[in-house]
């Protein structure tokens, strides 16, 4: 009887010697190949030797977490890659007009004629406005990405915001030589928005094609809701299409532009639990906005 119970505990013992070497195995291998997961940029997970329900719990449970610290890298890299572009994009739209404010106030003070004095005040002025207009981009766009608190949603007569907006730009729209073609419908188009966010929306799109556009623009809302801009971009691709709403995204960086106007937009529609997207096709550039209806 004690001959039996003392076999029965030295099996038991091996194979907890055993289980506990196999255990020490896994932890080994799932530690080294953390770390090198960590070293290395590779989508490989963790794969362990035991089939220990436990080691691979823990296993897969580190292959989570690699997943998200993995993607949230991606996020970071897409950041600081934007970041760098962004940073270089507005050094130059702001060099670009100083240098100038800079060269025209030497030649005010090598001249004496009031009507180059005058001529080069007016440059000035609109260089400096240039200069406002880019400051305030960026100023607007910090306060709405780190704005936290509720948005004020009421039911919003969209085919008015619409209208005020686009007489508000009327101006600008004629003195770039665009004669919008703009067909609203008759119908009261009533949305859950806020009424503030979606005229910076409008506001938005319509410097935008003020910016970029070729010459027309046409301005839909039809009786669905749906809300379309669309005009003749030259040199746009699907491409850019696509990346038009990435922050700091410029098609070209000479247009005094941040390349925050889209996504400032997309960040409200959004915020509205709306939908914002932009299509290119056959040389028009499209941008369907879709509001919440509840």
């Amino acid at each position: 009887m004690i001959y039996g119970l003392a076999g029965i505990l030295c099996i038991v013992t091996v194979a907890l010697c055993i289980k506990i070497y196999y255990l020490k195995r896994s932890a080994r291998e799932i530690a080294d190949a953390f770390a090198d997961r960590l070293k290395t940029d590779t989508n490989t997970l963790i794969d362990i030797s035991s089939r220990d329900r436990d080691m691979c719990s823990l296993a897969d449970s580190i292959n989570r977490q690699l997943k998200i610290l993995r993607s949230e890298h991606m996020q970071y890299q897409k950041g600081n890659t934007e970041l760098k572009t962004a940073v270089t994009n507005i050094s130059h739209d702001l060099r670009t007009p100083l240098t100038a404010i800079c060269g025209y106030l030497y030649m005010i003070g090598k001249t004496e004629d009031t009507d180059k004095i005058r001529e080069y005040l007016d440059m000035i002025s609109e260089r400096t406005e240039a200069m406002k207009q880019l400051t305030e981009e960026l100023f607007r766009y910090s306060i709405i990405v780190s704005g936290e608190d509720p948005v004020h949603m009421e039911d919003i007569l969209v085919n008015k915001v619409l209208e005020d907006s686009i007489m508000a730009h009327y101006g600008a729209l004629t003195q770039k030589g665009i004669a919008p073609d703009i067909q609203i419908t008759e119908n009261k188009i009533i949305r859950k928005a806020n009424s503030e966010y979606l005229s910076r929306v409008f506001s938005n799109l319509l410097n935008n094609a003020i910016k970029y556009s070729s010459g027309d623009l046409h301005i839909t809302l039809s009786n669905t809701g749906r809300i379309v801009f669309s005009n003749k971009a030259e040199g746009l691709s699907a491409s850019d299409a696509e990346q038009l709403f990435d922050r700091f995204y410029t098609v070209e960086t000479a247009h005094h532009s941040t390349g925050l106007g889209l996504s400032i937009a997309r960040t409200l529609i959004d915020r509205m639990g709306g939908t914002i997207t932009a299509e290119y096709g056959d040389g028009m550039l499209s941008i369907t906005v879709l509001l919440s209806t509840s």
